[in-house]
C-alpha cells in the first residue's frame, strides 16, 4: 500500500519550493510567458521589491525551476527569467496535486452543506 493510499490527504506533491505565495506567483507568470520575462516585468506583475524578487528567483534557480539570462540592452543591465523544461513539468505536477486538493475540499464542503441542510442548519 502506497503512502497516497494510506494517507490520501497528505498531498505529497505540494512542493514547498513552489508553494510559497511569491514563488507561486512568479511561476504562474513565467508559465504564461514561455519565452521569459524581464526582471522588471516580473517585479511589477508579482508586486515584489528588487530584493524579494532576487531572493525568490535564486531559490527557484537553485531548485532547477528557473533559468536567468543576464546581459545588456544598450548600456543598461537586463535580466530575463524563464521556466526550465523541468520547471514547467514540476509546476504542472504541482498544479495537478493542487487541483486534487481543491476537488477534495469542495467535495467535503458539499457533504457538510448537505448534512447541515438535512439537519435544518444554515451553513455559513
Amino acid at each position: 500500500m502506497s503512502k497516497t493510499d494510506s494517507a490520501p490527504f497528505s498531498y505529497e506533491g505540494l512542493d514547498r519550493v513552489i508553494h510559497e505565495k511569491a514563488r507561486l506567483g512568479l511561476l504562474t507568470s513565467l508559465m504564461a510567458h514561455p519565452k521569459g520575462l524581464a526582471f522588471g516585468d516580473l517585479k511589477q506583475l508579482c508586486g515584489l521589491t528588487d530584493g524579494n524578487l532576487s531572493r525568490h528567483l535564486a531559490v527557484l534557480q537553485e531548485a532547477g525551476l528557473v533559468e536567468m539570462t543576464k546581459g545588456y540592452e544598450g548600456n543598461r543591465p537586463h535580466t530575463t527569467c524563464r521556466l526550465t523544461k523541468a520547471g514547467r513539468r514540476r509546476f504542472l505536477d504541482y498544479l495537478a496535486v493542487l487541483e486534487r486538493l481543491v476537488r477534495d475540499a469542495a467535495k467535503a464542503a458539499g457533504r457538510e452543506a448537505s448534512l447541515l441542510g438535512r439537519l435544518g442548519i444554515a451553513s455559513t
